[in-house]
């Protein structure tokens, strides 16, 4: 696992809470960091949407992963709120999990559920699952499981490159 603190100014031990905005470059070296602490031990990427879509991108082309997989996943609403738990529209067949080694990634994982939910079907599809994130914001987390792999820690709220205007 990679615990390497976001560039915020921080106090000693804790994330910033200070909202956080991520450039391309930036962006470019968290994923690279992300890249060495998973390694080239997958079979395929699952993406969750939306904010995974980008990273999973990027992550692919470092560990020369061409599959890449989608699950729609909605969690937040429009007003910034959440549902009730993560609403699922679209996961891929089982078929194509079952035996084969899949990198979850999301953008950030802030409340843990969306990620879980993900996890928990790519395990009854039968597949072997690591998950990684960008920015892990452990102080937010509501459920048992943490990352496998993170770049870097974070508290406050993550603007991303491709999220610029949102």
């Amino acid at each position: 696992m990679t615990g390497d603190a976001a560039a915020a100014p921080m106090t000693p031990g804790l994330p910033s809470a200070d909202p956080i905005e991520v450039g391309w470059a930036e962006l470019d070296v968290l994923v690279a960091r992300l890249a060495v602490s998973i390694g080239h031990d997958q079979d395929l990427v699952l993406a969750i949407t939306r904010g995974g879509l980008v990273p999973a991108g990027i992550l692919a082309y470092r560990l020369d992963l061409r599959e890449i997989l989608v699950a729609g996943v909605e969690f937040y609403r429009g007003d910034g709120g959440t549902r009730p738990s993560p609403l699922v529209t679209h996961f891929p067949s089982a078929r194509l999990l079952r035996g084969r080694r899949v990198l979850v990634i999301d953008e950030v994982w802030e409340t843990g559920e969306t990620m879980a939910e993900v996890v928990r079907r790519v395990r009854a599809a039968g597949g072997h699952v690591t998950s990684a994130v960008i920015h892990y914001k452990p102080g937010r987390s509501r459920v048992a499981l943490e990352p496998d792999h993170y770049a870097a820690l974070a508290h406050g709220w993550v603007t991303y490159p491709y999220k610029a205007g949102a």
